[in-house]
């Protein structure tokens, strides 16, 4: 690399030498300037083709010599040929001295600051020299008898202090420019290098990646995004996203959606994550998306749905058989007994009460069996939150529940799109069961928390809380801790707010008792996710 830059610097030597002797053959005899005042005016054309002869024989020997040493070379017959010219046009009155400052300049250039000097000092002994010889008349070239001896002193004085000046800002300046070029050549090549690997790594990329304008126009396109959606980079780029994955409305910040493309006669869901793309100012030059085949995934996830689901049903079956078979067994032995009609009067009117209170609560279990497993579809209405909490609240009041005080954190209008009937059956759950918790009495905190899309409802006691091993079965269907009751509140609760598209979970507070969490949507029901 470095031979062949000197190489390319010595080829630009050449061809300035060729322009300045063409120049200089040009002047002398095309316009016939100073051919009646110079010395010696056809030694001058002898060194013109001498000149123009070295420099075919440069270009010649350039492309396989190439070395410094060669360069040396030549600017040191140069600085000769030049004290040569200017020799043969008047020494001390020549009009050619200024050339040895060029040769100066171009040994910094073309080696380096070294070199500069060099020159300068290889010219400044054969200038002095020149000169010298020249007022004591050991070369003879005439010159004007008005010129001292302090002239020539300051002639001399002043051509070696322009040459060492010229090759120190020469040489500052080109040492100055190989840092920046070697600066820039490595910066080059680590932008080089990083683009390769950048070019890799978003090639190699499982995920889809493309990036676009600020108005939808796709600039970048890589391989997985063609194998994802069928379409080959060549036609992707250019135009619209959304001509490319139709599901998408408009571009927008920390975007994550989901959506399903036709690639290739096949049917794929795509999941797409979206962010905007900023310049070094900070601002915004587009977008960038990142997107995933999720078509098998959302198989296994029905599969595994499907597989839970049957698991379910097992373990419900069992559990509907385990509480119907108590009040059955109940039955069984009342009517067995009041058959027998051997029974005083008193003992078979109590038999009959069991053998109610036990159809009894066959049908409040089977009731809430059905709301758990067919529970219809929500109807949204608007109507205000708050005020439909107020009144459970006030409805766990009436219930003069020993001990337990009760604490709204919501005020003023708050309105949301849901089913009203069915969120009151989900805080009347909590609301008993949170009651049902504080046996000794304790407090519990209903609030809400408005959000920009969403809203919050919270049930907070002081109870005894729900044990770690209890946790993971707190909405399975007939999972219960208490003596009464079938274990399907909260497992109804999960299924409404499951239906509203919504979330439910809790917490154990740090210093006892449960935090129940409702998340909802406050512009209608949303799809579960």
């Amino acid at each position: 690399m470095a031979k062949d830059a000197l190489i390319n610097r010595l080829k630009t030597l050449t061809a300035f030498r060729a322009l300045f002797v063409t120049v200089l053959l040009g002047t002398f005899f095309v316009f016939d300037i100073g051919y009646s005042i110079f010395p010696y005016p056809h030694q001058v054309l002898y060194l013109i083709i001498f000149l123009y002869a070295l420099t075919i024989a440069y270009s010649l020997m350039l492309l396989r010599i190439g070395t410094p040493v060669f360069a040396y070379a030549q600017l040191s017959i140069d600085v000769l040929s030049a004290i040569a010219l200017i020799f043969l046009t008047g020494g001390i009155e020549s009009w050619f001295s200024s050339i040895l400052l060029l040769i100066v300049i171009a040994a910094a250039i073309i080696l380096n600051k070294r070199a500069g000097y060099i020159m300068a000092t290889l010219s400044s002994v054969f200038y002095g020299s020149l000169v010298d010889f020249q007022y004591y008349g050991l070369l003879p070239i005439p010159f004007n008898p008005m010129l001292t001896e302090r002239d020539f002193l300051y002639n001399i004085f002043s051509h070696i202090f322009a040459l060492y000046l010229t090759a120190y800002l020469t040489g500052y300046l080109s040492s100055r420019l190989e840092r920046v070029t070697n600066r820039l050549e490595k910066k080059a090549t680590d932008l080089r290098d990083l683009a390769l690997f950048n070019k890799d790594v978003i090639e190699g990329m499982p995920s889809g990646l493309f990036t676009a304008e600020p108005g939808g126009k796709v600039l970048l396109f890589n391989r997985a995004a063609e194998t994802i959606t069928g379409i080959e980079r060549a036609a992707a780029l250019g135009r619209n996203i959304s001509g490319i994955l139709p599901f998408i409305d408009r571009l927008e910040e920390a975007q994550r959606i989901e959506g399903a493309v036709v690639s290739q006669g096949k049917n794929k869901v795509i999941g797409l994550t979206v962010s905007k793309m900023h310049d070094a100012s900070g601002m915004s030059t587009g977008f960038i998306g990142i997107f995933n085949d999720l078509t098998e995934l959302k198989k296994m996830q029905e599969e595994i749905k499907q597989k839970e689901r049957l698991a379910d049903i097992g373990e419900l079956s069992a559990n509907i058989a385990h509480e119907i078979r108590n009040p059955l067994a109940s039955l069984k032995g009342s009517i067995e007994m009041l058959r027998e009609d051997t029974l005083p009067a008193g003992h078979k009117e109590k038999l009959m009460e069991i053998a109610l209170a036990e159809m009894n609560r066959l049908n409040i279990i089977i009731t809430d069996f059905l709301s758990y497993s067919r529970p219809g579809a929500p109807e949204p209405v608007v109507f205000d939150l708050n005020q439909m909490l107020d009144e459970a609240v006030g409805m766990f009041e009436q219930m003069e529940a020993q001990g337990v005080s009760f604490e709204r954190k919501f005020s003023g209008r708050l309105e949301i799109k849901a089913d009203p009937q069915r969120l009151q059956q989900v805080f009347w759950n909590l609301g008993i069961n949170a009651i049902e918790a504080m046996p000794d009495g304790g407090s519990l905190t209903i609030g809400t928390t408005n959000g920009r899309e969403t809203v919050e409802v919270s049930f907070e006691d002081t109870g005894t809380g729900i044990s770690p091993e209890n946790a993971k079965k707190v909405f399975y269907p007939f999972f219960t801790t208490k003596n009464k009751g079938t274990g399907l509140g909260l497992s109804i609760a999960y299924r409404i707010i499951e239906d509203h598209g919504g979330k439910i979970t809790f917490q154990r507070r740090s210093g006892g008792g449960m935090k129940f969490k409702i998340l909802l949507y406050k512009d209608g029901i949303k799809e579960a996710t």
